[in-house]
């Protein structure tokens, strides 16, 4: 099917810009919407300056010498500044993977964050295993090239059959609670938010590591998350339709937006599938006239150091949508 999509303004040569401040952007403009290898001069000078300028030096400055952030431990308090949501962060701004200060920061998480039964947990135990945290994690520490470690294939493992409930013995009522996406955090009913980070997790794993489990799971969440209306957002929900979903912004804890819902769906292959097409067309009507979209959505003033400015236009969420619209076959020149 060919998808017609008019953007208003080409943004490309903006996120291009050298900027001081998100340096990241860049580095993911190159590598993602015009597909410059990892060896290229220019990957190799944006990747630098991603670790000489903006968030990520701020962030790793405060790093503890045994790899922790704020307090040793499994990692999720204080939040938005603790070892989780750091790691968090740095992989989503850019971070290189292979810095020795990143490097024992893994070993840290895997040390002291991963509970007994291999899940990523709000509380330290498996009981706080729900699925938003603990697929961020997994998408981290992927995006940080530690794809290969055995921890990490146990937890990977483990993310899928919490899905699918083939080989996952205990749910708990403090946590994910059953096969699919019941959590408490959404007062036990199945979790749109879950669902999302779970399958942008598992899109991010190797070809080598896509396993019958992780098929599935991914399948589980894909069929999941398309059989609600994907622009309304209107996953189970108790009292109201959160008006996060509407919101777009960055850094990505655990609060989910209708783009995320693109993001995850388009890498994971869907991209002919009409029912996308509502939330295509609310993307599109946020754009402005110079091509841009508004941060409307921010963690400024909670984390080390404030991303961008909200009600202003933003080149890491513009970034975002080109992603989507790039997967979509949305044609765009670099300048």
């Amino acid at each position: 099917m060919e998808r017609k999509v008019q953007l208003k303004t080409n943004p490309l040569p903006w996120l291009l810009e050298r900027d001081p401040a998100n340096p990241g952007v860049r580095y993911f403009a190159l590598r993602d919407l015009l597909h410059r290898p990892a060896d290229a001069p220019e990957m190799i000078e944006a990747q630098a300056e991603v670790m000489e300028t903006g968030p990520v030096p701020v962030i790793l400055e405060t790093q503890a010498e045994e790899g922790y952030w704020v307090k040793p431990g499994a990692g999720y308090a204080p939040k938005y500044r603790g070892t989780l949501w750091s790691m968090l962060f740095l992989a989503q701004l850019g971070c290189d993977g292979q810095d020795e200060r990143v490097q024992r920061a893994i070993d840290y998480v895997f040390t002291h964050g991963q509970v007994k039964n291999g899940a990523f947990s709000y509380s330290g135990a498996p009981s706080g295993a729900i699925h938003c945290l603990w697929g961020n994690i997994v998408r981290a520490l992927l995006d940080l090239g530690t794809w290969g470690n055995e921890h990490l294939d146990q937890t990977i493992d483990l993310l899928a059959r919490s899905v699918t409930g083939d080989g996952y013995e205990h749910y708990y009522k403090s946590g994910i609670q059953g096969p699919g996406f019941p959590c408490s955090a959404n007062y036990g009913l199945p979790c749109g938010w879950g669902a999302i980070r779970v399958l942008w997790a598992l899109n991010a794993v190797p070809s080598e590591g896509r396993t019958p489990a992780v098929e599935a799971a991914a399948n589980a969440c894909i069929d999941f998350l398309l059989s609600y209306d994907i622009a309304r957002a209107d996953y189970p929900y108790k009292e109201r339709i959160s008006s996060s979903w509407f919101k777009f912004g960055y850094p990505l804890g655990y609060v989910t937006d209708v783009l995320l819902n693109l993001e995850a769906l388009t890498e994971a292959g869907v991209v002919d599938d009409l029912r996308l097409d509502d939330a295509v067309a609310l993307l599109l009507s946020k754009q402005d006239d110079q091509g841009r979209w508004l941060m409307e959505y921010s963690y400024n003033g909670k984390m080390w150091i404030d991303i961008e400015r909200k009600g202003q236009a933003s080149k890491w969420v513009t970034l975002r949508a080109m992603r989507v619209f790039k997967r979509l076959g949305v044609k765009f020149a670099e300048s």
